[in-house]
This record gives structure tokens, sequence and C-alpha cells, in this order.
């Protein structure tokens, strides 16, 4: 089965955007290899997680700020298609 992304953004603080931005992107990227990107409002302040399953990716309080897209990428290709060349997204 494809694996879920979900991305829990804080609605206080107005990161909606950001979210449905980096969703966005995943989706394009991911086309074949994810089942969907779910955009989930926290119920906690300032909390900006993204999970892959239950597996926890990137958390912003952890890692201190948010992910480049780049980055994210990344992440999720490490976890759901560790063949995929991102081309210019890619590690150097």
């Amino acid at each position: 089965m494809k694996p879920l992304v979900t991305i829990a953004y804080c609605p206080k603080c107005h990161w909606l955007l950001r979210a449905a931005y980096m969703a966005q992107e995943l989706l394009t990227t991911f086309e074949e290899e994810l089942y969907g990107v779910t955009l989930q409002p926290s119920e906690t302040a300032g909390h900006y997680s993204i999970r892959i399953g239950d597996d926890v990716i990137f958390d912003r309080k952890v890692h201190g700020g948010f992910p480049e897209i780049k980055e994210l990428k990344q992440l999720v290709r490490d976890k759901v298609s560790p063949e995929k060349n991102l081309g210019h997204s890619d590690k150097k």
C-alpha cells in the first residue's frame, strides 16, 4: 500500500498556505509513490510537523524552523522511494 503523508499545521499561525504548497510539491514529485497528502489543522499553537504514516520525518520545533522544499523532497524520497532521482533537487 502506498504511504500517506500528513502535514499538521497551526491554523492560528496562518500556516495553511505553507502546508498546501508543500503538499502540492510532494504530490507533483511523488505522484506514483504516494497515496496522498493530508492537511491537518493542529490544536497546538505553533505546531508544524510532517509524517509518513506514523513516522514523524519533520517537526518544526525539533528542527528549528521549516524545511526547504528540496530538503523535504529528499526526506520523503528517502522513506518512500530511495532509488528515485530528484533531478536538481537531489543531494550533491
